[in-house]
């Protein structure tokens, strides 16, 4: 008799929290970590469609006014982007859940740099340790993942020995994951992530129920960047849309409906964020860009 993981979770009284599994540690990732078998997709809004305005060297715009803009807006969470903290510090965090909470938005996910690819150990730990003080502070805002990068192969190194590196910084972080029962969520951001095979080479050795995806619909360079997404949607746990895609480099307008069916059809569980990056003013695209996701997500 073949028992999925699925099955263990529950025979081990583990039970369904925050719209995604409470797992522990000691299982090996797979595509079965559905709460039921019907998609459940909540909109968000990302603050890093308007990295321009939150810019912390030059501000015009807050997370406190980004938040109350994106409530406006028919969304059900925003994505708080670390870069645009005006302070990393738990007294921050709390004003930040206060004032979405004031909006009745939640906080969908607070996406994070990382490069776990470097070969300096110092260097490299002090990376994980961002990532760690991070989950802390997401746990603190009721966010449900922090999404991460696994970097890019230094020069003269191999990918066997990077890929080590990377499993091995994402075994640390994922103890403190489980901890705050926050997902850890590994982008398809190039570098070695730039195929979804080099992308679940990096997350299936992971023994730990608390990493997945951030499934990044514009990044993959590929011929059929819609099937590449098709083949890591199932190990997705937050999804970052964007406006655009580039099939063999050649940008061209997402078809976002065949983004959300793809989604769909993976029987995906999570937020789904708009991260716009395209030429037009996020001001005047973001809302229309919202209004379509919504109709299309339901």
């Amino acid at each position: 008799m073949i028992v999925s993981r699925r099955q263990l979770l529950v025979a081990s009284g583990w039970a369904v929290a925050s719209g995604g599994w409470m797992a522990p540690c000691g299982f090996a990732i797979d595509p079965i970590r559905r709460p039921s078998d019907k998609p459940d997709l909540k909109l968000s809004l990302a603050a890093y469609s308007f990295r321009q305005y939150l810019d912390l060297k030059k501000p015009t715009m807050t997370l406190f006014d980004f938040i109350d803009l994106a409530a406006e807006l028919p969304l059900d969470a925003v994505e708080l982007t670390s870069y645009y903290w005006a302070e990393a510090t738990e007294a921050y965090a709390d004003k930040l859940q206060a004032h979405a909470a004031k909006k009745k938005l939640a906080i969908s996910g607070v996406p994070v740099r990382s490069d776990f690819c470097v070969k300096e150990e110092t260097k490299r730990q002090a990376d994980i340790e961002h990532v760690k003080r991070w989950l802390a502070l997401a746990a603190r805002v009721g966010a449900t993942t922090v999404r991460i990068f696994a970097g890019t192969l230094p020069k003269g190194d191999t990918l066997e020995e990077a890929q080590k590196r990377v499993v091995a910084a994402l075994d640390e972080c994922c103890a403190v994951a489980a901890k705050y029962k926050v997902y850890l969520a590994l982008e398809n951001h190039g570098g070695i992530t730039d195929t979804p095979e080099n992308l679940l080479a990096l997350v299936k050795p992971v023994k730990c129920a608390w990493l997945g995806v951030n499934i990044d619909t514009g990044n993959f360079r590929t011929a059929d960047p819609y099937a590449d997404i098709a083949k890591i949607a199932p190990y997705g746990v937050v999804a970052q849309v964007k406006t655009e895609i580039a099939p063999g480099g050649k940008t061209q307008e997402a078809d976002l409906a065949k983004i959300v069916r793809i989604l769909k059809d993976a029987n995906f569980h999570g937020y789904v964020a708009l991260e716009y990056e395209a030429k037009e003013d996020p001001k005047t695209a973001v809302p229309r860009y919202v209004k379509q996701l919504r109709q299309l997500i339901g």
